[in-house]
């Protein structure tokens, strides 16, 4: 399992692969989820099926009610800190759901928010989660060399890249973590979201 969300000046990707799988040391039904909360947000979810589904539904009601509250639609930042929330407050029986949420933010540029189980959230400059995560983390590091965040003054943590190139790089991970993860595989799914709305690409991936 491998989801994974790139943030660039104007623009974010976020994907991840259709794949169900079970673990031998589990009986979880896991898999990744992506789901468009607004034409501003992105959430992509590994862990356990039904957790997963049943927290983005409790999302889209909220969202809802924001939006009639409000009049408009929720930014990515306000969205980060409304995952962030409602993980926290089943934190004693927790979703088995470990996301990524990415979006645009109030100025119109790219955000990425990454999350353990119970709602603990840092704003990043590129994250992935699932099993794939360990494979395409390295890979991301390598190629995006991201400043230290305990650089004084603070740096900022997008690397530039157009549209071709972050999408290009979202496959060659992909492609990657297929040939070396059994949980990885089936297709990918790459959102693009752009302040005019979201494009949608799918690309196959190894099926054994």
């Amino acid at each position: 399992m491998a989801a994974h969300v790139l943030p660039s000046l104007d623009r974010i990707t976020a994907s991840s692969q259709l794949i169900l799988g079970c673990p031998p040391v589990t009986v979880f039904l896991v898999a990744i989820t992506q789901k468009s909360i607004n034409y501003k947000a992105v959430l992509s979810s590994s862990g356990f099926q039904a957790d997963v589904k049943a927290l983005q539904k409790v999302l889209a009601s909220r969202h809802m009610v924001y939006q009639h509250q409000h009049n408009k639609q929720m930014s990515c930042p306000a969205m980060a800190q409304l995952l962030s929330n409602t993980l926290y407050f089943k934190r004693f029986f927790p979703y088995y759901a470990f996301n990524v949420l990415g979006g645009l933010d109030a100025e119109g540029k790219g955000c990425v928010f990454t999350y353990d189980a119970v709602g603990s959230y840092e704003k990043v400059g590129y994250s992935a989660q699932g099993s794939g995560s360990t494979l395409i983390m390295p890979f991301l590091d390598n190629q995006l060399k991201s400043p230290s965040p305990l650089l004084l003054p603070a740096q900022d943590s997008i690397t530039p890249l157009s549209e071709h190139e972050a999408v290009d790089l979202v496959k060659t991970v992909f492609a990657s973590a297929t040939e070396r993860d059994i949980y990885t595989g089936d297709k990918l799914e790459i959102m693009i979201l752009k302040a005019d709305g979201i494009k949608t690409e799918v690309m196959e991936l190894r099926k054994d």
